[in-house]
Parts: C-alpha cells; sequence; structure tokens
C-alpha cells in the first residue's frame, strides 16, 4: 500500500481474539495505530475486534476484552490479525479455519501474533509465505509445519502476510508497517510515546543472548553453550565441544562447575530435556521421535532420563498438557 493509498481514509484492522490470548501481544499492536492517529491529528486506522461467538473473551491474565462482532456478523475486513497464546495448537476449530480462508479470498491481507500463526498454519494460510512465531514455539511448530519457511525473526511481513513472535514485538512491527505507510518520522514519533528507543528490525534477536540470559561473561563457555543448543538433535562429544573452543576436557569441567554448578554432561543433558518436553507438549510426534529429535538413542532411555529429571514420564506430560 502507498501512502497516497493509505491517505484515502481509515486503515481497518480487525483482531480475532482466541481465548486465552496475550494481552501484551493485543495492546502491542493496537496501541500503535491509536497514537499514530492523534500524532497525525486525524485517523489513519481503525479498529475491530472479533472472536468466535461476539461474547467477551479472557486473556491469559483473565481480563476479559468485549468485541464488536463474531465470526458470523464481522462482514469483509480488508485487514485480520489472529492473536493467540499458550494454548493455540490446540485450536483446530472448523469455522474460524474456514472463515479464516474466506476472508483471504476476498482478499484480507492476514496475520497473527504470538502463537495465532497456528491458526494460520492449520488453515492453510502460510503456504508459500515466510513465517514467524514465539521462541518458545518455534521447535515445536517447525516440526509440525515441516513444508512452512518458518524462521527465528523478530516478525516477517511477506507480502499479505504478517506473523510476529509476540509480546513488545507486535509493536515493532506495527510501527515497520506504519513506517511504510505514512513515513518514518511519524513511526519514529510513535516509537517515543511509548518509550520505545528504538524501532526494532525484524533480524534483531528474540530472546535475549546468552550473556543477559545465563549472567555469565566467559567467552569460550558462551561458545560451548551456544554449539550445546544448536546440536541438541545431534549431541557433540565432550572432546569436540572442547576442540571447538581451544579447551581441554578438564578445562571445560571446571568452567562449568564454577559458572554453572553442573558438568558439560549434565547441562547438555537438560537442555535435551527442556526442548522433548517443549515437543510433548506443543506436537503429536511420538515418544519415539521426540526421544530422537533431542538426540536420544532410544525411547526407553529417553523415558528412564525424563521420569528421573521432571519426576514424571513423557506420555504422563503428554496427558498433563492434552
Amino acid at each position: 500500500m502507498t501512502k497516497e493509498q493509505a491517505g484515502a481514509g481509515p486503515q481497518v484492522f480487525g483482531f480475532y481474539l482466541v481465548p486465552g490470548f496475550s494481552m501484551l501481544s493485543f495492546t502491542s499492536a493496537i496501541e500503535p495505530l491509536r497514537a499514530a492517529n492523534r500524532l497525525a491529528g486525524r485517523s489513519l486506522y481503525g479498529w475491530h475486534l472479533v472472536t468466535r461467538t461476539g461474547a467477551a473473551v479472557a486473556s491469559s491474565s483473565g481480563i476479559e476484552v468485549l468485541p464488536h462482532d463474531g465470526i458470523e456478523t464481522a462482514g469483509r475486513l480488508p485487514n485480520l490479525i489472529v492473536v493467540a497464546g499458550l494454548e493455540a495448537h490446540k485450536v483446530q476449530d472448523r469455522e474460524v479455519l474456514a472463515w479464516l480462508r474466506r476472508l483471504e479470498r476476498q482478499g484480507c491481507r492476514i496475520g497473527a501474533l504470538s502463537t495465532g500463526g497456528y491458526l494460520l498454519a492449520h488453515a492453510g494460510l502460510l503456504d508459500g509465505y515466510r513465517c514467524t512465531i514465539h521462541w518458545e514455539n518455534l521447535v515445536g511448530f517447525q516440526e509440525e509445519f515441516r513444508d512452512l519457511e518458518v524462521s527465528g525473526e523478530l516478525y516477517e511481513i511477506d507480502r499479505n502476510r504478517l506473523t510476529c513472535s509476540g509480546g513488545t514485538a507486535a509493536l515493532d512491527m506495527m510501527l515497520s508497517l506504519i513506517g511504510l505507510e505514512h513515513g518514518r518520522e511519524l513511526a519514529t514519533q510513535v516509537a517515543e510515546q511509548f518509550i520505545h528507543e528504538r524501532i526494532r528490525d525484524r533480524h534483531d534477536k528474540q530472546r535475549m543472548g546468552l550473556r543477559s540470559r545465563l549472567g555469565i561473561s566467559h567467552p569460550k563457555l558462551l561458545k560451548i553453550i551456544a554449539l550445546m543448543e544448536a546440536t541438541l538433535e545431534e549431541p557433540l562429544p565432550r572432546s569436540e565441544l572442547a576442540r571447538q573452543t581451544g579447551l581441554s576436557i578438564r578445562q571445560m569441567e571446571r568452567l562449568f562447575r564454577k559458572y554453572l554448578s553442573r558438568t558439560p554432561t549434565r547441562y547438555y543433558l537438560e537442555l535435551r530435556l527442556y526442548r522433548a518436553r517443549t515437543l510433548l507438549a506443543q506436537t503429536a510426534l511420538s515418544v519415539l521421535d521426540v526421544a530422537l529429535a533431542c538426540g536420544f538413542v532410544s525411547a526407553s532411555h529417553f523415558s528412564k532420563c525424563y521420569r528421573e529429571f521432571f519426576q514424571k514420564t513423557p506420555r504422563e506430560e503428554r496427558l498433563l498438557s492434552a
């Protein structure tokens, strides 16, 4: 959309709120539109809230939001963004998916915040498009939708698809759209209203760097941990981890005990078990497939390690998250 087209009248964004949606993602997306209107001195944007039945729905924090419409009465929308939360991977409502496909056929630009990408993927609306999702759901999403081009970017704007990792990244995506449609100056003014020191690029990382996340500054230890996180499916032997960082195995052991109070082998195992827990909760992969995806040679060995660490078996974990 050009600036001239955008200036023809308010551009309306529909927001479809899935029960348990992320309030932070939702407000981070809608507030920049409000601020853009105020700073421009005219209505550049409007918004229309939609739920399944037209009744109020509660966010993950329990705060209820009253919509304008249900899916049966919402009518045509030029833009629609699906806002979801923790349980979105379980949502496969046929009528909602059919409604999303119908909007797409009508020329609607469709997007998703946080885990809303699950609904778009189930509706077949991400086929052939680059997309992203919250980092906590990234591996499970990639496993379930292997034919999709899924990135770990902060947000993705690919033609008429908008996907965002969620949280405050929604603010950056909407600021980027405001900049594209009404100029960088207005987008910057909106960012300053929210004490947002810079508009993050889509290539900015979703997660904190290891240094900040772990509170560790030792460069070689951070390099080893980065190697571990990148090779959970095919774990590297201790000797290879040490070789790639220019350490002896004994030096590496000392570093892990000093900074993390555990051995490298134990730390690596815990990373793989946490990844496994995510896959059990977010995918329909068999226990064996989860085991293999996390570097275990057999389901029995995986189950033993999992039970010792989490005090429950993988099958019990899956039942609890069902």
